[in-house]
């Protein structure tokens, strides 16, 4: 009876240590520097991808995806700029506390956030991600 009650004790420590692990409040807040960094680095230019690796080296299928498709557009290399968040830590994660969003590649066009992988492709596929660039003067109307 005791090792019954002593393992259910247990298994319920367990899943609530888990869920605090889980859950926003033992994330690390972002510094306000942290933060000014990023916000400078998702306004300096246009189009600001978040990736693992680099345009001409992905280090994973979605950053690759997301570089195909910017790819497609001939994007100008002034109006483009890339950080590789295998590089730094803290921008790895510091970008997903920046935007509320848990993965990267994240896809950042006039400072705004746009999506990660998925939400790119869709846009893309349905030719909104054209016009949202076509909209900020990234590519030019054919």
């Amino acid at each position: 009876m005791f090792q019954s009650t002593l393992r259910t004790s247990i298994s319920l420590h367990r899943s609530t240590v888990s869920r605090y692990l889980r859950s926003q409040t033992f994330r690390r807040p972002l510094s306000q520097e942290s933060r000014t960094k990023i916000q400078a680095a998702v306004t300096e230019y246009p189009v600001v991808l978040f990736m693992k690796g680099s345009p001409e080296q992905p280090m994973c299928g979605f950053s690759r995806g997301i570089t195909t498709i910017l790819n497609a557009f001939d994007i100008s290399p002034d109006k483009f700029k890339t950080y590789n968040v295998l590089e730094d830590l803290e921008l790895r994660t510091g970008i997903k506390e920046f935007s509320e969003w848990p993965t990267i590649p994240q896809l950042y066009v006039n400072g705004e956030f746009v999506g990660g992988s998925d939400i790119t492709l869709s846009m893309f596929q349905s030719g909104e991600l054209e016009t949202l660039l076509k909209q900020h003067g990234v590519i030019l109307e054919k």
